[in-house]
């Protein structure tokens, strides 16, 4: 069983308490390619391409000017990110063994890195999948990874005993990988919030629960989807009635009790 999870927009470099494993990017010559035209690319362009303010598209541009992919600098990917998903995984707080598990079993998609495992160095960078960077390739991210990202994500599930790709990625990062591909059975789960009698996905609590499910499955060492179905944190439960054999649904009330 493999997981899948989208990257985040912050970012967090303060090192871990503890040391940790460090791992080499996996489609590096990819990573170079794409470098040399983000490279290229001006803050106002940057700015464009991702709906940025004035302040971040700065930033951006600074990072990409600065990004070197042959520097073996950077911070392991599933600390370096900080948005709601990682507050979910809280990848810092894992020991040794449940990182070295979280490695085999974990991939983050990346708009510049295309597949991440979780302790792959990266760099500063900012660069939305969704984003239209026009490459020799193609005028999207989409176009230029092509069916690269699903062939690295068969090669990553070759040896497991459940080849089942889990999806909790967002459908802006899953939507780079090509299914005509991909050799994996996939099973998307989605996340809702009950209130007043109805059901909805809420982004802020979705992706907060993508992270949590995914240390669920660290924390018991799951490598079985059925193992999934017992995910309870923070109030959540599996609905039979609201899943399929490809998606499966967990929901739970709001507001939520205080000692979920």
């Amino acid at each position: 069983m493999l997981l899948v999870l989208s990257p985040a927009k912050a970012l967090d470099f303060t090192p871990p308490e503890t040391l940790a494993p460090l791992s080499a990017p996996q489609m590096s010559k990819d990573v170079a390619e794409l470098a040399k035209v983000t490279r290229k690319l001006t803050a106002r362009e940057l700015k464009g391409l991702m709906s940025l303010s004035d302040n971040l598209a700065a930033l951006a541009h600074e990072r990409f000017q600065a990004f070197d992919p042959k520097s073996p600098d950077g911070l392991q990917a599933a600390f370096a990110f900080n948005g709601d998903v990682y507050m979910g995984l809280q990848a810092r707080t894992l020991d040794a063994s449940a990182l070295e598990w979280a490695q085999d079993h974990v991939r983050i998609l990346s708009g510049l890195y295309g597949v991440l495992r979780p302790m792959d160095v990266i760099q500063p960078y900012r660069l939305e999948m969704g984003s239209r960077v026009r490459t020799r390739r193609g005028s999207s991210l989409y176009d230029f990874w092509g069916d690269r990202i699903a062939k690295v994500l068969n090669e990553a599930a070759a040896g497991h005993a459940d080849r089942t790709l889990v999806n909790v990625a967002s459908g802006e990062y899953f939507g780079a990988v090509d299914r005509r591909a991909l050799k994996l059975p996939v099973l998307t789960i989605r996340f809702l919030e009950e209130k007043d009698g109805e059901a909805r996905i809420v982004s802020f609590f979705a992706k907060r629960a993508r992270g949590l499910m995914a240390r669920y499955a660290i924390d018991n060492r799951i490598d079985r989807v059925d193992g999934l179905k017992d995910f309870d944190l923070a109030g959540y439960s599996y609905q039979p009635s609201r899943s399929s054999g490809d998606e499966w649904t967990f929901a739970r009330r709001q507001p939520v009790p205080a000692a979920a």
